[in-house]
């Protein structure tokens, strides 16, 4: 099992079967990789649930936290997409934390810096539902295009990809890490909860665990 502080991710029979599996994470092996990460708190509930820098949808005061890993040129991201938000939608009590992990190449990198470029003006979840939202590989040309029909100002873009780039980078670097150290292999990985989560969901099955989490929140 994996987790937060002391109290760690307890999957139900139901989850560790189903979402878990054989891919489970041993404790020592989320020690090795905080280690290896250089940082003994890579995995804190402030870092992974809280981190202020990170955008946030859903119901920003819910009782349960689902924590997405995701790439926008991942397909299974893309068709998952409008799934988990009307699941979001329709719990009513879901805060959905939204971290970039850019690992399918480095177009996938100027996606997830330019979305969170994008938050210094407002408009991270006009580029992220851009960005997401389209059914072919990205090429730089088309998220300019993109963004730019969003409504996102390129210029001042241009200026914050450059004015913030350390703040962005460091973003894009804890989101590494902690996927990372949760042993996530690829996207979207989620946390829901108390339960990791390493791969996509059917809304049926995302209702499912956020009702488990719910009931193990309580415990």
């Amino acid at each position: 099992m994996t987790g937060f502080g002391k109290s760690g991710l307890a999957p139900t029979r139901r989850a560790a079967l189903t979402l878990i599996g054989a891919g489970a994470l041993a404790v020592g092996g989320i020690v090795r990789a905080r280690a290896a990460a250089g940082d003994d708190e890579v995995l804190t509930e402030a870092k992974v649930l809280r981190d202020p820098d990170t955008p946030v949808a859903g119901n920003p005061d819910g009782n349960i936290t689902i924590v997405e890993w995701s790439d926008y040129n991942c397909p299974y991201c893309r068709k998952l997409e409008p799934e988990l938000r009307q699941v979001v939608q329709d719990d009513g009590k879901v805060r959905l934390v939204m971290k970039d992990w850019p690992i399918l190449g480095p177009v996938s990198v100027t996606a997830a810096r330019s979305a969170l470029a994008a938050k210094f003006q407002g408009k991270y979840h006009q580029a992220h539902d851009a960005m997401i939202g389209v059914s072919s590989r990205l090429t730089e040309p088309r998220i300019n295009e993109l963004l730019a029909a969003a409504g996102v100002d390129m210029d001042r873009l241009k200026r914050d990809l450059t004015g913030h780039a350390k703040d962005v980078d460091a973003i894009l670097k804890r989101n590494n890490e902690q996927a990372e150290a949760f042993g996530f292999h690829g996207t979207p990985s989620f946390i829901v909860g108390k339960y990791r989560v390493p791969g996509a969901l059917s809304m049926a099955e995302f209702e499912q665990v956020i009702a488990d989490a719910r009931k193990a929140k309580m415990n």
